[in-house]
Parts: C-alpha cells; structure tokens; sequence
C-alpha cells in the first residue's frame, strides 16, 4: 500500500506501473485506475490554475485510515493514493487512485469508494485563479453518494 501527499508533478501511469510491478505476476486478476486531471473551468468560469492546500500529516493519516478501511471491507490486494497539494494548472494530474485485487467486482468497488472520499471528505482546501486574475476558495467538496468512512 503506498498513501502519498506531493507537492511535485508526478506521472500517473509510471507510478501505476511501478505499484502493479511490486506485486506478483499472476496474483491479481484485476486493476481499477482513476486519475484525476485539472479543469480549466469551474462554477462557469475559466480557472487558469489552483492551489491545494492540507495539514501535513493530518491528511495523509486519513488517507492511510481511508486505504485500510477500503482494504479490509474488500478483498483488495494492493491500493496507491497519490495527490498532489501546491499549485496546480489545467491538465496537471491531480490525484491517482488504483486497486488492485482478484475480482474486477472489489477492485472497482474498493477504487470508487476512495475517489469519493478524495471528492467529499478529504481534508483539502482548495482556491482557484479566475481568468480575471481573482482568487476564491472553494467552499464545498463535491457531494459524494454515501459517506465512505464510519
């Protein structure tokens, strides 16, 4: 399991490689990715970049808790989070979710759960740079279907 909070660009697919080769040819059957990009629009403006913010590990401990969670509800054999906090513009990967596990059922199950956390709860903050060179926070997460951790 690898939970990690970056403040530097990061290849969604290289790290994806890089987890699945961690782990023993044959022993998955299955592997659900997400990855999050950055939009050049929100709310109905264009957004020219945005600055995630978190409390150092703070964030990482939830994520950790999220994993374990998600890991011991399914039959998951391995799970990478990767989100990036800083400055971030339109295209950057954001965040990368993967799952590995026997079944493609648990894998995307266990992979959806973690991107609606990382969407309604994760303890991110989050402002924006308008096209008009002002900045606003956002002040909700996106409303997830159910709440992911007890």
């Amino acid at each position: 399991m690898r939970i990690e909070v970056l403040e530097s660009a990061f290849d969604p697919w290289r790290e994806v490689f890089k987890q699945e080769s961690s782990l023993s040819p044959g022993s998955f059957g299955a592997t659900a990715v997400f990855v999050g990009t950055m939009r050049d629009m929100n709310e109905g403006d264009t957004v020219t970049q945005m600055t995630l913010e978190h409390y150092a590990g703070m964030t990482e401990g939830h994520l950790s808790q999220l994993a374990q969670q998600v890991q011991a509800d399914h039959e998951i054999l391995d799970i990478v989070i990767l989100h990036r906090v800083g400055t971030i513009t339109p295209g950057d990967p954001i965040v990368l979710v993967g799952v590995w596990s026997e079944h493609r059922a648990e894998a995307f199950e266990a992979c959806e759960k973690i991107v609606e956390y990382l969407k309604s709860q994760a303890p991110f903050w989050k402002k924006e740079r308008l096209s008009d060179g002002a900045d606003r926070w956002v002040e909700h997460n996106t409303a997830g279907p159910r709440q992911v951790l007890n």
